[in-house]
């Protein structure tokens, strides 16, 4: 069992510590291997600066050298992205439930963003929980309705967790409690991604 874990908490947990259990470790002896890496793992480079490539990776992920980190892992290795996050998310969360437990699941990573300083954990794997609360059609405290409204809430628990684990201190997962019930059920990180015709900046 988690510490601290209840029925319908949320368990947070790096995608590095699911990466390496799924076996998502390679050899980069170089930076044409890394480079190498990287070209395997995203579906396209965005932009490039220097030794920052900004790709989009096979799940349809933004974020820099797809994925390919080589930070808390053994000198000449990177871990990858896990192959399926959602899928990843769902094991656990079965396990969870085979022991009794209903909790929703988030695997989480650290992703930069546009137009912001600073880097911050978002959700790329997701289950029984709700990735996106679609507010639209609902009131704001004016009475008016709102028209684009989603909250990204998976993104929002996988940064609440990042507090908890740091960047530095070797802390894998993190429970978040005290969630709305509405808020569990089905979903994925999949949700999180944003269809290429809503993309203004394709």
């Amino acid at each position: 069992m988690v510490a601290g874990l209840r029925d319908g908490d949320c368990l947070v947990v790096t995608s590095k510590v699911v990466s390496k259990a799924e076996g998502r470790v390679i050899t980069v002896p170089d930076v044409k291997a890394k480079q190498a890496a990287i070209a395997s793992e995203a579906r396209r480079v965005l932009r490039r600066r220097g030794d920052l490539v900004i790709t989009e990776t096979r799940h349809g992920h933004v974020c820099a050298n797809a994925g390919v980190d080589l930070s808390n892992a053994p000198d000449g290795m990177a871990v990858l992205l896990p192959e399926d996050p959602d899928r990843s998310a769902r094991r656990i969360r079965d396990v969870l439930r085979a022991r009794g437990l209903v909790a929703a699941v988030v695997i989480s990573d650290t992703f930069g963003r546009p137009w912001r300083r600073g880097v911050v954990d978002v959700a790329l794997g997701v289950a029984g929980l709700s990735a996106v609360i679609d507010l639209r059609g609902t009131l704001d405290t004016g009475g008016r309705p709102l028209e684009v409204t989603e909250i990204a809430i998976a993104d929002e628990i996988a940064a609440a967790a990042e507090l908890v684990m740091g960047k530095a201190r070797g802390v894998p997962a993190a429970v978040i409690s005290g969630l709305d019930p509405s808020w569990l059920g089905p979903g994925s990180g999949a949700d999180l991604i944003r269809p290429p015709h809503e993309d203004l900046f394709r």
